[in-house]
């Protein structure tokens, strides 16, 4: 049997099983799995003693290259990309954003335009839904079949994304009919715009009154309202980026009851709170996304619902906008700050550090939130989400004792501060594969912009 490369003497974690083995890969692909795997007619041997070798991250949500209130996010495909592979994520699920008056189909073709020259690794896409007719109804049917197999709805932001109950009603049953995935963004945005404006009146213009104004009540009403929705509809649901304990609680007793509830934090509402809105001047504009920061206690009550499986993902919501000239727009208006943090590149290790090290879960789990769990809720398992014969070579070599204080001075996003500044990492990416090509090694980027693949998705079969 001749191998391309063969990876040899790693601690082999999947979300069930470690291992001390050795990997071939042929192509694209792991064609082998076992002790001593013949290299003498390996075109490369790459020794990962002492590390773990894990199925590459997958980035459910990522937003690159988007318009923005008069702006672009400042991460393309190609800058995106890069940043993540060097974190260690090989897959993105990006948003294709259908504006209103617009088919569906117009969107999922300008993202395409967007990614295909420039992604380093694979990617897919979510299509965002602001305006849904019959015409638009039926083409939820035809994006599935093309691999497009799930669907974001707001309830926020009223006037440019938010959609009324019937509407999400309405896409919730047509997802279900097709076997797709609606995933809501779960927040009041009606209730909301009303405290907003009284803030404004009242001049009160600060950053730190994105998070004021957006009361956690507001995420746990909207967070209880989907998933009501979606059993009326007799569909599933997943919850993007949920930051606060009581809209948890609304999804442990919905899958307590045994509803196909899902939902995902980031690790933004994990490490950080509420207190870093107290930053001097206008520097608590870094940390404006939305749902906003939480109190810090929020933070423990979201790593225990990771542990529990009450929380089955981590993303990021990477959204980044520069500090200089993107977030100084909202200078003396909250409301005018874009709304988004860079994220991309340090999930895998924030997470391995704060949930390994820190105690709170195995090496297993932590592979399953950042890559398995994401595979299998948006149809892409096994080609992607584990290592076994047959799926992408998309491998992490991981230095589990590799130490790094997170800064914007050494991060490879293309954006001017770090949310995680200060932050002590240990567990990071040495080597990254992505279909069997060499994405990262030792610590630069040695991939070609371009050759990530567009993966269409297999339909939603659950967990």
């Amino acid at each position: 049997m001749r191998f391309d490369t063969v990876i040899r003497n790693g601690t082999v974690v999947t979300a069930t099983d470690t291992s001390v083995a050795d990997i071939g890969i042929a192509g694209d692909t792991i064609s082998a799995i076992g002790a001593g795997l013949p290299v003498e007619n390996a075109g490369r041997v790459i020794d990962a003693a002492n590390h773990l070798v894990i199925p590459g991250g997958i980035d459910v949500h990522t937003h690159l290259d988007m318009p923005f209130g008069g702006t672009t996010s400042a991460d393309d495909f190609e800058t995106g990309t890069i940043a993540a592979a060097f974190g260690g994520t090989t897959t993105l699920i990006d948003f294709a954003i259908q504006y209103k008056g617009q088919a569906l189909r117009q969107a999922f073709d300008t993202w395409m335009q967007k990614a295909q020259p420039k992604a380093v690794t694979d990617y897919a896409f979510h299509c965002i839904i602001t305006d849904l007719g019959s015409a638009q109804l039926e083409e939820m049917g035809q994006l599935v079949r093309e691999g497009v197999t799930s669907f974001k709805l707001f309830m926020a932001y009223p006037g440019v994304f938010m959609l009324d109950d019937a509407t999400i009603f309405r896409a919730m049953r047509q997802a279900a009919k097709h076997s797709g995935l609606i995933c809501m963004h779960a927040e009041n945005g009606g209730a909301i715009d009303v405290i907003v404006q009284q803030a404004l009146a009242d001049g009160k213009r600060a950053p730190k009154y994105h998070a004021l104004t957006r009361p956690t009540t507001a995420e746990a009403e909207a967070t209880g309202r989907a998933i009501a929705l979606a059993e009326m509809a007799g569909a599933p649901v997943y919850i993007v980026h949920l930051s606060c304990n009581e809209a948890l609680e609304k999804v442990r007793e919905a899958r307590d009851r045994g509803l196909p509830a899902y939902a995902e934090t980031c690790p933004q509402y994990l490490y950080l709170s509420l207190e870093n809105m107290d930053a001097p001047g206008f520097e608590g504009a870094k940390y404006v996304f939305t749902p906003p920061l939480r109190e810090k206690w929020h933070q423990e009550k979201l790593w225990q619902g990771l542990a529990r499986d009450t929380l089955q993902v981590v993303s990021t919501d990477h959204c980044p906008f520069c500090f200089k000239e993107q977030k100084e727009m909202g200078k003396d208006d909250f409301t005018k700050i874009p709304n988004g943090g860079p994220g991309i590149e340090h999930r895998l290790s924030l997470i391995y550090t704060g949930g390994v090290h820190g105690k709170r879960f195995s090496a297993n789990r932590f592979v399953e939130i950042v890559s398995t769990a994401p595979a299998k809720l948006f149809g892409l398992y096994p080609r992607k989400g584990t290592i076994a014969v047959g799926s992408d070579a998309d491998l992490v070599i991981f230095n589990p004792e590799q130490e790094e204080t997170i800064s914007a001075k050494t991060h490879h996003m293309r954006v001017d501060y770090s949310m995680f500044e200060g932050i002590r990492i240990k567990g990071m990416p040495r080597t990254v594969l992505s279909r069997g090509r060499t994405v990262i090694e030792s610590g630069k980027f040695v991939g070609r912009p371009g050759s990530g693949q567009f993966l269409r998705r297999q339909t939603y079969s659950g967990l």
